[in-house]
């Protein structure tokens, strides 16, 4: 695969329980176990599903109207499953978006159901990804 086509991070440990995660593009951001501010992975992954639909829509919509208002909600639940395994269930990514009044509004609120829905469908990798269960690798660097 293509060096422009990989993805990563890299996540240090700053102390027990406490990690800073960083980019090749230099961003950095705290990750947690949920005992402070700091965000829980699981949480990373509700931001990533909405974070990435978000974006897919608003790229499209914005040149049409700049919104009112544009939040995005991202739930699921967490459960043990009957094999004892943790995961999420019940995964629901709720758009909140409101355009001013005029054609311009009109023009990006009639192509936001349309969008959100490409986005799940085809353009959101995140959403893909999820969705059609793709395995993941452990590697342990010695």
């Amino acid at each position: 695969m293509s060096d422009e086509k990989k993805r990563s991070v890299e996540i240090e440990r700053t102390s027990v329980g406490a990690y800073e995660i960083r980019n090749v593009r230099g961003g950095s951001m705290s990750l947690g176990t949920g005992d402070d501010e700091r965000f829980t992975p699981v949480e990373l992954l509700l931001a990533a599903l909405g974070g990435c639909s978000g974006i897919d829509v608003d790229l499209v919509v914005s040149r049409r109207a700049e919104p009112s208002r544009f939040v995005i909600r991202v739930r699921g639940d967490k459960i043990r499953d009957e094999a004892g395994s943790n995961r999420l269930e019940n995964l629901e990514v709720e758009f909140d978006v409101e355009f001013p009044p005029g054609p311009e509004g009109d023009r990006a609120r009639a192509v936001v159901p349309r969008l959100i829905q490409q986005s799940h469908d085809r353009l959101c990798t995140v959403t893909r990804t999820v969705e059609t269960g793709t395995p993941v690798s452990t590697v342990h660097k010695a």
